[in-house]
């Protein structure tokens, strides 16, 4: 799947992002398990509510870390990887 930027992240049915005390850390929790997160990917997937795009969750990330170079096609790939773990789809 390529990615385009306007295109909104949703989490699928079933899954679901949460803080995990046993574990330290957060998780995405699904039918056949979890999957434990690094902070990186718990920070982005936070921005993760059904109407921010790409570039709006981008966005945000820039404002929050700027200066930080090649951002952007860091959360594109990261986006990709949710996208094949089948932890998210996308609306256009």
């Amino acid at each position: 799947m390529s990615l385009r930027r306007e295109q909104t992240p949703v989490f699928r049915r079933g899954y679901r992002l949460q803080w995990e005390e046993v574990q330290h850390s957060h998780v995405i929790l699904y039918p056949e398990g979890m999957a434990k997160l690094n902070e990186s990917a718990a920070m982005i997937l936070q921005l993760v509510n059904g109407t921010s795009t790409l570039n709006e969750i981008i966005d945000q990330l820039n404002a929050r870390f700027p200066g930080v170079p090649g951002l952007a096609d860091d959360v594109l790939e990261f986006f990709q990887r949710a996208y094949e773990q089948k932890w998210v789809m996308f609306r256009d």
